[in-house]
C-alpha cells in the first residue's frame, strides 16, 4: 500500500496507480457482480497465470480494494469480494462500459 506522501499529486495518476492494470480491472469488473474463488477468477480470465492473479489480488487486498475471507473448512475455501472502499469503483467501471459500448457502437460513423 502507498503512503500519502508516496502517491501521485494528480487525482487521474492516483487511480491509475491503485487499478490502471488490464487485470487489476478485469478482476474488480468480476467482483463488481459477486465474490469469487481463485480458481473461478483463473478459469473467468483468459491468459492470465496464477503468478499474475496471485500478484494482482495481493495489491488490490494491501490496497483495501478487495477482501479475502479464508473459511475454516475441509477442503480450505478462500473468496474475494470488493470491499466498501472497492465498491465504490462501481461508477468508474461502469462509466468505462458504457464508453467503450458508444466506442464500438460509433467505429466508422466518422465520429472522431
Amino acid at each position: 500500500m502507498l503512503t500519502k506522501e508516496e502517491m501521485p499529486a494528480c487525482p487521474v495518476a492516483t487511480t491509475v496507480e491503485l487499478i490502471g492494470s488490464k487485470w487489476k480491472l478485469l478482476v474488480i469488473r468480476n467482483l463488481l457482480t459477486r465474490s469469487w474463488r481463485f480458481n473461478e477468477l483463473k478459469k473467468d480470465l483468459a491468459g492470465i497465470s496464477q503468478k499474475v492473479l496471485t500478484d494482482t489480488l495481493r495489491s488490490l487486498e494491501s490496497d483495501g480494494i478487495i477482501t479475502r475471507t479464508a473459511y475454516p473448512e475441509v477442503p480450505p475455501r478462500v473468496e474475494y469480494s470488493l470491499s466498501e472502499l472497492g465498491d465504490t469503483l462501481r461508477p468508474i467501471l461502469d462509466s468505462m462500459a458504457e464508453w467503450g459500448q458508444f466506442y464500438k457502437s460509433n467505429i466508422g460513423n466518422g465520429l472522431s
